[in-house]
């Protein structure tokens, strides 16, 4: 293993048992050395996904079990300070983002096969929150085969996953609705969609903006499956990434990752491309103190925001 210098303890986010957002508590733990194909990484920023305050809360423990005690947070961005045997294509300093095993921490260990490397013009907390929002829009456009030319209906299109899935189908030729509430409808105008607001009502203004019908729907704000099934004439293009029940109920698609439909470092390159080019956009809703987990998972809760929620050391 080559190394920097780190100290051999650190400060982490630690849930002790299942529960509300009280169980969220720092504390000092031993910083983990990194194994064969691992990295360890100086977070410099957190992701935070409702993921994350589900499995907390004990809500998937069926889907997603955890050994107690454990730290969360499944994405990360910072800098590399010590490789396990077989790594080559990283070293110490180097500016990295993806997916991490405790990413609430001041070091965290990551697959180093499945990180990227940071663009020195993208911000830490930015970058934090980019692996798992593109790899779900990456997933999901590959299940519902927006071509050019077809048009996409996105609910929840402010948020970190509905915002890249509009940009990916924009850059694609699609052409993209999008329902949000009323404060962020010049940003999805900004992304190239057609805003809409979402609640009582929404689908007859979908087909108002959309008269020619639509062609795929993607539901990452919950609760619309069943209206877009009425919408389409039938589940089979209608993805939805926040409710198993619920598109169980409808016959509509979940998916929740896993399924191997899309390679993370493919999905997060193809973010990465538009930032290249300019117009990637990647708002940062809130960033709290990592001593403030608690207070970001609570607003995780609420939903309804535009962008990343991050934690930072």
């Amino acid at each position: 293993m080559s190394s920097s210098s780190f100290p051999t303890v650190g400060r982490a986010v630690v849930v002790s048992s299942y529960g509300g957002a009280e169980e969220l508590r720092l504390a000092e733990v031993p910083v983990p050395s990194p194994g064969p194909g691992q990295v360890l990484l100086r977070v410099r920023a957190a992701g935070v996904n409702p993921v994350d305050w589900k499995i907390r809360a004990g809500l998937l423990k069926e889907f997603l079990p955890v050994d107690l005690p454990y730290t969360p947070g499944g994405e990360a961005a910072g800098e590399v300070v010590a490789v396990g045997e077989g790594v080559s294509a990283w070293a110490a300093g180097d500016e990295v983002l993806g997916p991490v095993a405790g990413g609430y921490a001041e070091y965290a260990l990551a697959d180093a096969a499945q990180l990227s490397a940071k663009p020195a013009g993208l911000s830490w907390e930015a970058a934090s929150g980019l692996y798992t929002s593109a790899e779900t829009a990456n997933r999901v456009l590959d299940l519902l085969k927006v071509g050019a030319g077809e048009t996409l209906l996105v609910h929840g299109a402010a948020g970190g996953v509905g915002g890249l899935v509009v940009q990916f189908a924009v850059a694609s030729g699609a052409r993209v609705v999008g329902t949000a509430g009323a404060a962020n409808h010049d940003y999805l105008r900004e992304l190239g969609a057609v805003p809409v607001s979402y609640g009582e009502g929404v689908f007859d203004r979908v087909r108002e903006v959309a008269p020619q019908g639509v062609d795929a729907v993607l539901d990452a704000a919950g609760g619309a499956l069943a209206g877009s099934v009425g919408l389409l004439g039938g589940p089979e293009r209608i993805v939805g990434i926040v409710s198993v029940p619920e598109a169980v109920e409808t016959g509509t698609r979940f998916t929740g990752g896993g399924e191997g439909e899309s390679h993370g470092v493919q999905a997060v390159a193809r973010a990465l491309a538009l930032h290249a080019a300019g117009t990637l956009a990647l708002p940062v809703r809130a960033v709290l103190p990592l001593a403030d987990a608690a207070g970001a998972h609570r607003l995780s809760e609420e939903g309804h925001g535009r962008g990343k929620i991050v934690l930072v050391p």
